[in-house]
């Protein structure tokens, strides 16, 4: 047996396996080491190829390892799962991940920076509070709506409904009932105040931020759009095309292709989930816009309003705006309307 030269590091909270093979498949290392010994075994060896499957604590590790000289490479577990032989526990999902980090066709995701960490908390941070919020403005409205106190839609109609459980003099909310309502009325608008503080901390990320504020010139992208964007994709040369990266976000068609025979369904829901919500609305906000004004400047779009139903046109637009964000980021341009051209 050689010198170790990849290894497959299976990660958890405090135990780490670690399989190790040298450079004819002979396996050379199969120990356990406790999260207080891993950098200290690590720097003890010779530089060499280490996979690990991408987990938020991944990209710390990663981080680690490649100071200590090693070259790490991170890989999505669904992909890693084909090479798990028989039963699963950490020692046959560290040698799966040995095996699955050399093959030449293997994905990889790029180990993220400090930064980009910190401003994906931002983003899943606000992301929570405006969640609990709607499920606070839910509670409100449900309560309310069994004392006959039915609501408009939206913020206004909420609104009204904290100003009703606010006035004492308002017969419709009896009194028992007031206390636990002004309970909910009270943490709706403390997490009203934390959400505004992040924008606002995202705002200044964005500000500060070139390429961010080039993205921010797509419409549809504003600075949580463009901020997401650049925290989320490390490297955009990652990807051979815009296409790549509309594929990878999600916004494509699912394909079942069998026999020669093309089926394509609905997208495939698969890629980032965050991002892909976050383009869809994005590209929601140009179509309403494009409802009102017109698409003088877009006929693209207005062609596509008016053959297919809203959602799928937003859909088909966030993958557009995928892709120009992809050849603005790798041209290092910034975005341009587009021209009309007469016909000859």
């Amino acid at each position: 047996m050689g010198e170790v030269s990849t290894i497959g590091l299976d990660i958890a909270k405090s135990v780490f396996q670690v399989h190790g093979v040298d450079v004819d498949g002979a396996v050379v290392i199969r120990k356990r080491l406790s999260g207080t010994k891993m950098l200290e075994f690590f720097a003890g060896l010779p530089p060499c190829l280490i996979g690990i499957e991408a987990c938020p604590s991944a990209h710390h590790w990663g981080r680690a390892l490649r100071e200590l000289g090693h070259t790490v490479r991170l890989m999505p577990p669904s992909y890693v799962k084909a090479y798990l032989k028989r039963s699963k526990n950490d020692a046959n999902d560290a040698a799966a991940i040995c095996e699955a980090v050399t093959r030449p066709s293997m994905r990889f995701v790029p180990i993220k920076t400090k930064q980009q960490q910190t401003v994906l908390m931002l983003h899943r941070t606000r992301q929570l509070l405006v969640r609990q919020r709607t499920m606070l403005s839910n509670a409100l409205r449900g309560h309310l709506a069994e004392l006959g106190v039915v609501s408009a839609k939206g913020r206004n109609g909420t609104a009204e409904l904290l100003r009703i459980i606010a006035d004492s003099t308002d017969n419709r909310v009896p009194a028992s009932a007031r206390g636990i309502l002004d309970a909910l009325a009270r943490q709706y608008s403390a997490i009203g105040v934390e959400i505004g503080s992040i924008d606002r901390s995202i705002l200044v990320w964005h500000r500060s931020c070139e390429a961010s504020r080039r993205l921010a010139g797509i419409p549809g992208v504003g600075p949580i759009v463009a901020t997401a964007l650049i925290a989320e994709i490390g490297d955009w040369k990652e990807f051979a095309s815009g296409r790549n990266l509309a594929a990878w976000i999600g916004l494509v068609p699912k394909q079942h292709t069998t026999g020669g025979k093309d089926r394509l369904g609905s997208i495939t829901k698969q890629g980032n989930r965050y991002l892909r919500w976050l383009l869809v609305v994005g590209a929601t906000a140009v179509i309403r816009y494009a409802q009102k004004h017109g698409t003088k400047n877009r006929p693209w779009l207005g062609r596509l309003m008016g053959r297919r139903p809203t959602k799928v046109a937003a859909v088909a637009l966030a993958n557009k705006i995928a892709r120009v964000a992809w050849a603005i980021m790798v041209r290092g341009d910034t975005y341009k309307e587009p021209k009309l051209v007469m016909a000859a």
